[in-house]
């Protein structure tokens, strides 16, 4: 498959997709942060004091995902109808487990804004707790599905 962002000369440019149809349009992105138990704990018993650390996670991942073409170069601005950032505490893998989700009408796809959040939402939580725990990992980010599009369908085979 060959790149797509390099013009005729070979240089990086923004792809142009006016021509291409509009279609429904899903990508969801996972994203894990390792971290102590006790940092864990902290998180699940909302006695951070910084706040409630997953409720910030979500708002900044969902207004990562509104700014990725900000963010990303050669991302193309997106109207999103509906971001999704859900974070679930895994005490048995002393981590929390991320997915974003992205979804639009649109002429291109929304996997980079899907990545971008569940990204900035595991670098909150690393922001809102390395007070206590600067030895916290933030691993396997990556993209989990993606629907609809000239591409088709991808599931990420665990």
């Amino acid at each position: 498959m060959a790149l797509t962002h390099l013009n005729k000369d070979g240089e990086a440019h923004m792809v142009d997709v006016g021509n291409k149809a509009i279609t429904r349009r899903s990508a969801t992105a996972r994203s894990y942060v390792e971290m102590q138990t006790n940092t864990l704990a902290l998180i699940q018993s909302g006695d951070n004091k910084k706040g409630d650390v997953f409720a910030v996670a979500r708002i900044a991942g969902i207004q990562a995902a509104k700014k990725c073409a900000d963010l990303i170069p050669l991302c193309h601005p997106l109207m999103l109808s509906k971001i999704a950032v859900e974070l679930v505490a895994e005490p048995e893998n002393k981590r929390v487990k991320i997915e974003a989700t992205c979804t639009l009408d649109g002429k291109t796809g929304v996997e980079m804004e899907a990545l971008t959040a569940a990204s900035v939402a595991a670098l909150t939580i690393y922001d809102m707790c390395k007070a206590v725990d600067k030895g916290m990992v933030i691993s396997s980010t990556q993209l989990i599905t993606k629907t609809g599009g000239k591409s088709g369908d991808f599931h990420y085979q665990e």
